[in-house]
C-alpha cells in the first residue's frame, strides 16, 4: 500500500471518528447550571473543548486504521466473505 493511500485512509477514518466522538462528553448550560448568553440556542454546548475531540478522533482513527491495515496484509474478511448473494438464491 502506498504512503498517498495510507494518509487518505487514515484521514477518512479520522473525519468519521470526529463525527462520531463529537457529542460524548458535551454539556447543555441548563446541565452544568451555567447561564446562557443571550441569543444562545437551548442546546448549545456549554464546555465545547476542540482539542479534546481532536484527540479522541486521533486516537480512534488510528485504531481503526491498524485494524483495517492488518485486515489488509493478513485478508482476515475478504470479499467473498461479504457476498451474501449465495445466501439469497441468486
Amino acid at each position: 500500500m502506498k504512503l498517498t493511500s495510507i494518509i487518505a485512509i487514515w484521514a477518512l477514518f479520522w473525519v468519521l471518528s470526529a463525527f462520531l466522538v463529537m457529542p460524548f462528553g458535551v454539556r447543555t448550560s441548563d446541565e452544568l447550571g451555567v447561564t446562557q448568553v443571550p441569543g444562545q440556542a437551548p442546546s448549545a454546548p456549554a464546555n465545547f473543548n476542540p482539542r479534546r475531540i481532536i484527540l479522541r478522533a486521533t486516537v480512534l482513527s488510528t485504531v481503526l486504521f491498524w485494524l483495517y491495515y492488518a485486515n489488509f496484509v493478513n485478508h482476515w474478511i475478504t470479499i467473498e466473505d461479504l457476498d451474501i448473494a449465495p445466501l439469497l438464491g441468486i
